[in-house]
């Protein structure tokens, strides 16, 4: 891969890092919220007692599990940027010698 190349595939790399890593933030954001609903529902659920409040608990809790996952995703989708980032730098260093 010519030295071109490989800084434009440099420049998209950071770019999408960014973007993800703005992705985590608000992920972090919205998973503190939703786990703190849950949270709530929860104690809502054993104060109560009731059908409903024991389906909303289930529903804040599902919600708060699938934000939880999408945030292992999003690490996961920075990590493999990272490590793909690392291969082009090694590159280009190696075709600077």
């Amino acid at each position: 891969m010519n030295r071109n190349l490989l800084e434009r595939r440099l420049r998209e790399l950071s770019v999408q890092l960014r973007e993800l890593r703005q992705e985590l933030l608000v992920t972090d954001e919205q998973l503190e919220s939703l786990a703190g609903v849950a949270d709530d529902a929860r104690i809502r659920s054993l104060v109560s007692e009731t059908p409903l409040a024991e389906r909303e608990h289930r529903e804040a809790s599902r919600h708060a599990e699938a934000m939880s996952r999408h945030r292992g995703e999003v690490i996961a989708d920075i990590a493999r940027l990272e490590q793909q980032q690392d291969e082009l730098l090694d590159r280009l260093t190696a075709a600077s010698d």
